[in-house]
């Protein structure tokens, strides 16, 4: 299944780099779904988290991206809602394997953190790797069992 719908969002500090990531996959052929911010006005990020994994709980698309200083406010605030699995990556490995093996559905990584090129590169290793599922479902399964409180 190829994946051409993602959510987008940012808080202040990371709407730079969203914006210049936003623009890569457009040109890559992308429908971006932009939840906010708008500026580099101090906000938030939480708002944004929330509106993004609200949007992929709603089917508007499979899968997200957040941005923000560091990436891991954004991961905590996404991985408190129901089925979402947010992995903060510094690397295009660790995109590819939260993809193969944790089938994760949202990437958050920190514009203070990394530079327009690796963001690049880690957000298509991100979209361009599907979930291998096998032995990996189990683990998936598991995390998803927690949100029901198993």
């Amino acid at each position: 299944m190829e994946i051409k719908k993602i959510v987008m969002g940012s808080d202040h500090a990371g709407y730079q780099l969203k914006l210049k990531v936003k623009a890569h996959l457009e040109a890559r052929g992308f429908e971006v779904i932009d939840v906010g911010t708008g500026s580099t006005e101090s906000c938030n990020y939480t708002v944004y988290a929330h509106a993004l994994c609200e949007a992929i709980q709603n089917g508007v698309a499979p899968l997200g991206i957040l941005v923000c200083g560091t990436g891991i406010g954004m991961s905590m605030a996404a991985n408190k809602h129901k089925g979402i699995r947010a992995a903060c990556c510094e690397n295009t490995f660790s995109a590819r394997m939260t993809r193969m093996h944790n089938n994760a559905n949202v990437l958050c990584f920190g514009e203070r953190v990394i530079g327009y090129g690796l963001a690049c590169d880690i957000v298509d290793q991100f979209v361009n790797t599907a979930f291998e599922g096998g032995r990996h479902q189990a683990r998936v399964d598991d995390i998803n069992a927690l949100d029901e409180g198993k």
